[in-house]
């Protein structure tokens, strides 16, 4: 399997290691058929708990994010497969999560940043 795209700099910043190994960590089990739910919800907790960390909420980290679930670059993997509570999950990874440092007022409204985004995350069931 080719690794997908990352960015690794945004308007100069450079993102962090940690939040490229959490990335890869959500494809690979996308990547995975069928689904494992506890695994899915596993990556992307800590994906998102990461990004609600004074640590990992950065403007680079956030839009690094948000560019890797909505372009999907090099991606092999369709969301096809994916249970329909954690793809719309996925799509709004890809949508707003970029505004949340430098247009924070933004991605609240489209419930986007990473605590809110979190907080739905909590209400998927694992199984």
């Amino acid at each position: 399997m080719k690794p997908p795209r990352i960015t690794t700099l945004v308007d100069a910043d450079t993102i962090s290691a940690e939040l490229e190994s959490l990335l890869l960590g959500v494809y690979r089990e996308l990547s995975r058929r069928p689904i494992d739910r506890a695994s899915l919800k596993g990556a992307l907790y800590a994906l998102l708990e990461y990004l609600s960390s004074p640590v990992g909420r950065t403007n680079a980290n956030c839009v690094a994010t948000d560019h890797f679930f909505c372009l999907r670059e090099g991606w092999d993997v369709e969301l096809d497969d994916v249970p329909t509570d954690f793809s719309a999950l996925i799509e709004d990874l890809g949508g707003a999560l970029h505004d949340t440092v430098k247009a924070p007022h933004v991605a609240r409204n489209f419930e986007s940043t990473p605590e809110q985004l979190l907080d739905r995350l909590r209400r998927i069931p694992a199984e």
